[in-house]
């Protein structure tokens, strides 16, 4: 009998916190942040410069779907993402469907 195996990636319950000039996509698990993109307001644009993502949530796309709020973010309010965060960079040249917002 063959095996199969099956991956499953659970979209993650990703919160937002901002001010007039800096915010953070995270995921929070039993009230500690798990996870976190920061981003600085800067114009027409947001600026993604530092993304973390804990042991327990690595291997699961976290921090792809971090980035991924940040482009649905960008969309819903018309503006440009420029990503400084290596890590956010490598995802925006992957995902060739985000570099609409690329600044």
């Amino acid at each position: 009998m063959a095996q199969c195996t099956i991956s499953i990636i659970l979209t993650m319950d990703i919160q937002l916190e901002e001010n007039e000039t800096k915010g953070e996509f995270y995921v929070e698990r039993d009230g500690i942040r798990v996870a976190k993109m920061t981003f600085t307001k800067a114009g027409s644009r947001i600026i993604i410069d530092h993304t973390e993502v804990a042991d327990v949530l690595k291997g699961q796309n976290t921090g792809k779907q971090l980035v991924g709020a940040g482009v649905r973010y960008a969309r819903e309010h018309q503006i440009k993402v420029l990503p400084l965060c290596p890590f956010a960079k490598s995802v925006f040249q992957k995902v060739k469907e985000y570099q609409d917002v690329l600044d």
